[in-house]
């Protein structure tokens, strides 16, 4: 009897020793299917992709209609393919950002990275997407010859990015050139770098070849003197995973003709921006902007505010009228910040021409009265345009300059078809044509052009700034959390996770 207790007993527990292990056996495929989760499928479960760029003009910035940048749009095109939510870590300088892919702080680091041996043995890259080559950047000097091969470069000051291509490219050459010196900062921007290379502060610089090329005209008494290496292909460096998920998901996305086709736009709208002005007219810009606009910008914002232009669009007629001068008088008896005439300036109510916040604000006002005298059909940026040509040559001939574009079966509504047929004005065979007669039609084209150019330069210049203070503010507020969560001098921008 006992044994055959024992033996029932026995046989339960087996029974539950078999029940234990199918349910086990059953549960396996369902843990099998989590564990085996891509990284991918975590980044779209999540619905965050993490990237991490830098604070540049050619990656990412903040422009007035937000978020801005090379690197940026490709990344929040990404973003989009995958359909999530795409979020920006900044960190504070080159090393910053293949930690933050190494330590799992961001999936993708993409800041117009260069691919080279050292960096590939240590990290997955993506498919190329651009190129480019390290280049010795000097300034043009009468009597002094550019340089022409390394040796050049010893016993000069030569400035490049800390952690860069540059960085090992150099040590590599001190193997065979042991007197090449140079300084490594991690504090500089590569257009810091250009900014010390024209101040005369360093000799050389050896920065990217698409970064100088896209700043170039920007810095008209620099130059590029010979390249240091092989073209490199440039890519987004990615998390390392076992799956290669990111990888092939990326690779795929950068080899889309969509994507090859955004790329070109993006290329041709960050890196083929051009200065407008030559060497003197730059130099003599940027000072004026260091010395001069600090005290008028607070009367062009308030005034922008006030009668809904860009501050930077009325900075740019106040510096083609006056040069930012409160006492510029023209011979023809015209005075102040904006040039007001003694009629425009009675029909504004500025009483006292010579100061600063009357002419601003008095001319802002009269740009609005100018510009109702413009058909509303025609829309900005052409209405602004016309409305500163007609001020500029009197509306009447602004008006034959539109017949004589309608004669030619062009549109009188657009600026850039009007804008060939003013300098006609001058000519007899044209003139005489139309009610209002000879006219200096090459001039509203210059004043408009004029314009347009201050606008492009004083934008630019503000970006740089602004990306400066940018970084400033970052590195103040890494200083103040030194204690705090957030690693590696990495701003983490909105609500971020603890981990990918």
């Amino acid at each position: 009897m006992l044994f055959s207790l024992k033996k029932r007993t026995l046989k339960k527990r087996i029974d539950v020793l078999h029940l234990l292990t199918l349910i086990v056996i059953l549960s396996l495929p369902a843990l099998v299917s989590y564990n085996a989760k891509s990284q991918l499928q975590v980044i779209q479960d999540k619905g965050v992709l993490r990237v991490a760029t830098r604070n540049t003009p050619n990656s990412y910035f903040i422009d007035t209609d937000g978020p801005a940048g090379f690197e940026y749009e490709l990344a929040q095109a990404y973003a989009n393919y995958l359909d999530v939510t795409l979020d920006i870590i900044v960190p504070n300088d080159i090393k910053g950002l293949f930690e933050a892919v190494e330590n799992r702080d961001a999936h993708i680091a993409a800041a117009g990275i260069t691919v080279s041996d050292i960096r590939e043995s240590k990290y997955d890259f993506s498919r190329p997407y651009s190129e480019s080559a390290s280049t010795v950047i000097y300034r043009i000097r009468q009597g002094v010859p550019a340089p022409v091969s390394v040796e050049d470069l010893i016993g000069k000051k030569v400035l490049i990015l800390a952690n860069s291509i540059q960085a090992e490219q150099l040590s590599r050459l001190k193997e065979s050139f042991p007197e090449l010196a140079w300084e490594a900062t991690d504090e500089l921007t590569n257009t810091d770098i250009l900014d010390k290379v024209f101040n005369e502060e360093v000799d050389y610089a050896i920065v990217d070849s698409t970064v100088y090329e896209s700043q170039s005209s920007f810095y008209p008494g620099l130059s590029d003197a010979f390249v240091i290496g092989r073209t490199r292909p440039i890519a987004w460096v990615l998390t390392h995973n076992q799956d290669g998920s990111i990888k092939k998901s990326v690779d795929k996305f950068l080899g889309l003709e969509s994507t090859k086709v955004l790329i070109t736009e993006l290329k041709a709208k960050y890196f083929s921006k051009e200065n407008p002005l030559n060497f003197f007219d730059t130099v003599t810009f940027k000072s004026d902007l260091e010395t001069r606009l600090p005290a008028l910008e607070p009367y062009f914002k308030e005034a922008a505010i006030r009668y809904d232009f860009d501050w930077k669009f009325l900075a740019a007629i106040a510096y083609q009228e006056s040069h930012w001068r409160a006492d510029a008088v023209s011979p023809t008896g015209v005075k102040g910040i904006m040039m007001l005439t003694q009629a425009a300036a009675k029909e504004v109510g500025v009483e006292d021409r010579t100061d600063p916040v009357e002419s601003i604000f008095g001319g802002a006002q009269y740009l609005i009265n100018v510009k109702a005298k413009i058909p509303e059909r025609i829309k900005d940026p052409d209405h602004t345009w016309f409305a500163l040509a007609g001020y500029n040559i009197g509306f009447g001939h602004l008006e034959d300059a539109r017949i004589l574009t309608q004669r030619a079966d062009k549109d009188p509504d657009k600026w850039e078809d009007v804008k060939e047929f003013l300098p006609l004005l001058s000519k007899q065979r044209y003139y005489q044509t139309v009610k209002y007669g000879y006219a200096r039609g090459q001039e509203p084209v210059q004043y408009v052009e004029n314009i347009q150019k201050y606008m492009d330069l004083l934008e630019w210049e503000k970006q740089i700034q602004e990306i400066r203070e940018a970084r400033e503010e970052a590195m103040r507020a890494i200083q103040d959390a030194e204690n705090q969560s957030a690693p590696n001098g990495i701003i983490l921008l909105d609500n971020m996770p603890d981990t990918l």
